[in-house]
């Protein structure tokens, strides 16, 4: 307004004077230097009020983030391990977008401040100074399950290990990662190299035998998938919470392709990418359940699909969704919003690939709003080359559920909710007494045997109490004779609750031992749990499986009894200078290759933690 008025000033004078004296020249110059200070001071940008972060996390975030939450988000002093650049990009595209869009800018950028950890973040060492890859054809964990069927199988010859040996395990590495209070994702490890995701979103490729660091890759969020490696050695695959898909060149990360090939803006990957031939699975999964907890939010619209993605340029070749129709306006919930269905049932877990019968399979999550569907919580099988469903086995039927059934303003829960015993485990394909058989193990508690072409049920064994965090969690693992099932029934009000393994004989399903944990160790400590979420993985004589209390265990085939046992919840010096701590296992299991034992170790919601840990034998 002020340089309005100056203006107008000047106009009306120099109108009115003809004759220009001496004081009427002068008179214009201020009214000049008026007019162009004023401009000056309208280009110039007013400081922005400042806004308190900490009230921001006070007023808009603290209620998911208290220790009473049923939410389970992560607590104050976990988010304060993580860098002020992670939480702002966890805010702006990744997991929390959706809830990062309701806060300004500004608000954005006060909450990373005030939550983020001031320590360094930078890495002061740990770059590898040559190039020692062992050949292509040396033992191997590729991606999620270690092969196309998801057993979780690794043979004496690959592993590297003997039962006898395994007592004798020590540390012989830790990498940190920076800036993160969670590990993600399964360890993938080809020809000497171990590749991994991280919660900033970086990619490493380290050397397996001395953690030293090859390249990173930067995706633009959290990468909680396992890398898939292509079989001539060429590139890497994986996915990140963006919905993003990446393919970098294994030997030095360059990008190749990104794809987001769902355009939800809900859309993330969460299971890894499967890569048969020269085709990428890849299983789309969401983070709208979250954003449910808001009433303003229109609940809800996101399916869930199975994407197939050409390995060389990213293309889309087919999309088969879970539910065959998009979601419709419904009814509108308690504060008046309108709603939609039906929604959900999203693929968490990587697929799982029978080549001989041309079949891919996935295991289905839940639905989030009304109506229910019948691929909810359901085994489904597609045509690996079209798409085209085979058949559908639903196992838990009516399951409608979201975050704000466990939110003190549950207006987008629906009337009759369900108790969100969705598979976050992928189906497994093992040969059995002369025939190939399919298993699915459920957060229900129960593991099911299918008959891999038809779908139809050959048994049904329930392995625990179950519950909205398992019951069986992400996985179980299998040696063709036994089943191997972790067992979670995590109780948030009691530590010592849950835990244990149980084998299962395979053709029958019977069960041939269980096991219980020990009483947890970190009693008193937030996320402090005897429950097991963590997918095991078998050897010849052995299986290996992480626990929340921060325990990693191996245990004898024969009868369960526990024969090695290392306690993670501590600090260790990395290899990469980084301050490391480890804590839960959750979503990962061991990677088991050439005699070393790869692991991850922290997990937000429970005790958290960001390092890598690397196991091996004296002398080797």
């Amino acid at each position: 307004m002020a340089a309005i008025s100056c203006v107008r000033r000047w106009w009306l004078i120099s109108r009115r004077t003809v004759d220009l004296n001496r004081n009427s020249i002068a008179l214009l110059v201020v009214l000049t230097v008026c007019f162009a200070l004023s401009l000056a001071g309208c280009r110039r940008r007013q400081p922005a009020a400042q806004v308190d972060g900490a009230d921001v996390f006070r007023t808009r975030c603290a209620t998911c983030h208290a220790a009473n939450s049923q939410v389970r988000a992560p607590l104050l002093d976990s988010l304060r391990d993580m860098s002020a650049k992670s939480i702002l990009t966890t805010l702006q595209s990744g997991e929390m977008k959706l809830q990062g869009a309701k806060l300004s800018k500004a608000q954005r950028l006060a909450v990373a401040n005030y939550l983020g950890n001031p320590r360094t973040t930078t890495m002061s060492k740990g770059f590898c100074t040559i190039n020692v890859d062992p050949p292509l054809d040396s033992p191997a964990w590729r991606g999620w399950g270690d092969g196309t069927a998801n057993a979780r199988f690794q043979p004496s010859p690959v592993a590297g290990l003997a039962r006898y040996d395994i007592p004798k395990l020590t540390l012989k590495w830790a990498f940190g990662f920076p800036g993160a209070s969670a590990t993600y994702g399964q360890p993938t490890v080809v020809a000497g190299r171990l590749y991994t995701g991280s919660e900033d979103g970086t990619v490493y490729a380290l050397d397996a035998r001395s953690g030293c660091i090859y390249w990173t890759f930067q995706a633009s969020d959290t990468v909680k998938t396992a890398i898939s490696i292509s079989d001539d050695g060429r590139l890497a695959f994986f996915g990140d919470t963006t919905g993003a898909v990446y393919a970098v060149t294994a030997s030095d990360g360059k990008l190749v392709w990104k794809a987001r090939p769902e355009s939800h803006p809900a859309a993330r990957i969460t299971g890894s990418p499967l890569l048969s031939g020269n085709r990428l699975y890849v299983p789309i999964s969401s983070g709208e359940e979250g954003a449910a907890e808001d009433p303003s939010y229109q609940c809800c619209t996101f399916r869930g699909s199975l994407v197939v993605l050409d390995a060389n340029s990213g293309k889309t070749i087919w999309q088969a969704y879970t539910i065959n129709k998009p979601a419709r306006p419904t009814s509108r919930n308690s504060k008046g919003v309108q709603m939609w269905g039906p929604s959900g049932s999203p693929v968490w877990s990587s697929p799982t690939i029978d080549a001989q019968r041309r079949v891919v399979y996935v295991a289905t999550g839940n639905n989030y709003s009304d109506p229910p569907t019948k691929t909810s919580d359901a085994v489904m099988a597609f045509n690996l080359d079209s798409g085209r469903l085979l058949w559908s086995r639903q196992l838990t039927p009516d399951d409608l559920w979201n975050i704000a059934c466990v939110s003190p303003t549950n207006a987008n829960c629906p009337k009759n909710p369900g108790h969100d015993y969705d598979f976050g485990a992928p189906p497994i394909v093992d040969r059995v007494g002369g025939r190939e058989v399919l298993f699915a193990a459920q957060k229900s508690g129960v593991v099911y045997a299918l008959d891999p072409v038809s779908g139809s049920l050959l048994w049904q064994r329930r392995v625990s109490q179950g519950g909205p965090l398992g019951g069986i969690e992400w996985g179980g693992a299998v040696d063709g004779r036994l089943g191997f099932f972790p067992v979670s029934d995590w109780n948030p009000d009691k530590a010592e609750v849950g835990g244990g393994m149980v084998a299962l004989d395979l053709p029958t399903g019977t069960p041939l031992w269980s096991v219980r944990p020990p009483k947890p160790g970190c009693l008193g400590q937030f996320g402090c749990s005897a429950a097991q979420m963590a997918p095991p993985t078998a050897i010849d004589g052995a299986v290996f499986a992480g626990s929340l209390d921060g325990h990693l265990r191996a245990y004898d085939v024969q009868d369960g009894a526990v024969i090695w046992d290392f306690d993670a919840s501590r600090d260790f010096t990395t290899v990469n200078g980084i301050q490391a701590h480890g804590g839960a296992f959750n979503n990962g299991g061991p990677a088991i290759v050439s005699g070393m034992v790869y692991a991850h170790a922290g997990y937000t919601n429970e005790l958290d933690g960001n390092v890598l840990l690397a196991f091996g034998l004296t002398g080797r």
